[in-house]
């Protein structure tokens, strides 16, 4: 099972990344974040099924950051790649895009990244907020 969503901004990223660390309840298999210029998508796959109560939760929170997202073709392939066990930085360089983070749910990597990218701009997008 597997949650798809596009997000605004870093803080909104973050905010999800903070939740499913202490969300016990969900059993989190990876969290894969990409960033894009107009905003943040973010996958998250559970290794379990989790109750329909639960499901319905968690759709309502994510709700509240962002909005449920369909991947073009390029990220599709992106994601399913990153799944298949390549390398993020083969996988950013075939398909074109900034993974920010694959695996656990890392507050840290988003934010590493919303540093790096704003020093190098000299200024902060408002997606990168």
């Amino acid at each position: 099972m597997y949650y798809l969503y596009f997000l605004a901004n870093a803080s909104l990223t973050l905010r999800v990344a903070d939740y499913l660390r202490q969300a016990n309840h969900l059993s989190v298999q990876f969290v894969t974040v990409i960033h894009q210029i107009d905003g943040w998508i973010i996958k998250i796959k559970l290794r379990e099924p989790v109750t329909p109560q639960e499901h319905g939760d968690f759709k309502a929170y994510m709700s509240e950051l962002g909005i449920p997202y369909e991947p073009e073709i390029r990220i599709q392939m992106a994601f399913w790649s990153l799944e298949t066990g390549q390398s993020p930085i083969d996988v950013m360089r075939r398909y074109q895009v900034a993974i920010v983070s694959h695996g656990a749910p890392e507050k840290s990597d988003i934010e590493a990244f919303r540093r790096q990218f704003t020093r190098g701009l000299g200024y902060c997008p408002e997606t990168l907020a």
